[in-house]
């Protein structure tokens, strides 16, 4: 799988491996991190560290990424799902479940693990089995001041938590905007299981506007919708006068992952036309790039330096999603 970066209309290849990532996120001195999703349940490296010669290493140690069945979760990556870099802190989502499409282990699977980067050392973890259901899937995370917003694409909600306590609610509870009713196309191709079902991702790319007054949110299939964030930190706010606060954004097509920057743009992959477009604060859509080599680019991620990183998984191609045998393309 390969991770480009793309400035000045170019697309540079920086690095590249035989591993299945999701996202990568880089500090100010050029460290760069990546998540190893392991959808079909595979053993190995779950978060990474890039290395200067490419070579990939277990982060922040081979103990934390070697979980293996029916093992204790509490200090373990069982299956993650995001990573970001917050101020010198990696945060890195465990949705706790061993492969797709299964529940969360009980413990502390599901969780948010945070670790100091300078120290290499686990900073914090905060379960989220008390805010979780029975098939909560955690698609990603954003952080504002003392808040963290999360999304359940599993059953689907936005979920607010107290950065401090750990102590959360759900809310947008199997509202449109957080469930996912279109169809997700990848090359041209309904996205469908090895059972032949149409594949259902709900709430899961989500961004907060630089000044922090809207959280954008949406399904992974469309459509983006956004709500200020002072309405959803208002726990005495009924459910009724918050739904009525949603707006429809933009009409976004399958998405693999998204970005902002400081102007407030938000970039979006678009994983069946292998492109990425930006969407201006007003709505205005513009082609960032198009690229065959895009295939299912992912979550995004915006440099120190304003270089826009594209993880491309390939998602789609694995074997899960291919009658049981992978399509992978090594060399693009």
């Amino acid at each position: 799988m390969l991770i480009w970066g793309f400035a000045n209309a170019q697309l540079q290849q920086v690095a590249t491996s035989n591993l299945v990532w999701n996202g990568v996120t880089t500090s100010s001195d050029e460290r760069i991190f990546v998540n190893i999703p392991k959808i079909e349940g595979a053993k190995g490296i779950s978060v990474g560290e890039v290395l200067k010669d490419g070579k990939i290493i277990p982060y922040p140690n081979e103990d934390w990424n070697n979980w293996q069945s029916d093992a204790d979760v509490t200090e373990k990556f069982v299956r993650t799902n995001s990573i970001r870099l917050i101020n010198g802190l990696l945060w890195i989502v465990d949705t706790g479940t061993p492969a797709m499409g299964q529940n969360p282990l009980s413990g502390n699977a599901l969780k948010l693990v945070v670790i100091d980067i300078k120290t290499n050392t686990v900073h914090q973890i905060i379960p989220l089995s008390e805010i979780a259901k029975p098939s909560t899937f955690i698609g990603d995370l954003r952080i504002w001041g003392n808040t963290i917003y999360l999304t359940d694409a599993g059953e689907p909600a936005l979920i607010i938590l107290d950065k401090t306590t750990g102590k959360g609610r759900r809310v947008l509870e199997n509202h449109s905007s957080t469930t996912d009713i279109l169809p997700i196309k990848a090359e041209g191709k309904i996205m469908k299981d090895q059972k032949g079902n149409e594949v259902i991702i709900h709430a899961d790319q989500l961004e907060i506007s630089p000044d922090g007054k809207w959280l954008y949110f949406q399904p992974a299939s469309g459509p983006l919708c956004r709500v200020e964030t002072q309405y959803l930190n208002d726990e005495n706010l009924s459910k009724k006068d918050l739904t009525s606060k949603v707006e429809l954004f933009y009409k976004t097509p399958s998405t693999g992952g998204t970005a902002i920057d400081a102007n407030g743009n938000i970039y979006v992959s678009d994983v069946n036309k292998s492109e990425i477009i930006k969407i201006s604060p007003e709505g205005k859509e513009s082609l960032i790039i198009k690229d065959k080599r895009l295939l299912w680019a992912d979550a995004l991620w915006i440099d120190d330096n304003g270089y826009l990183w594209i993880p491309t998984g390939q998602l789609n191609r694995l074997a899960v999603f291919q009658n049981g045998k992978a399509k992978w393309n090594f060399r693009l």
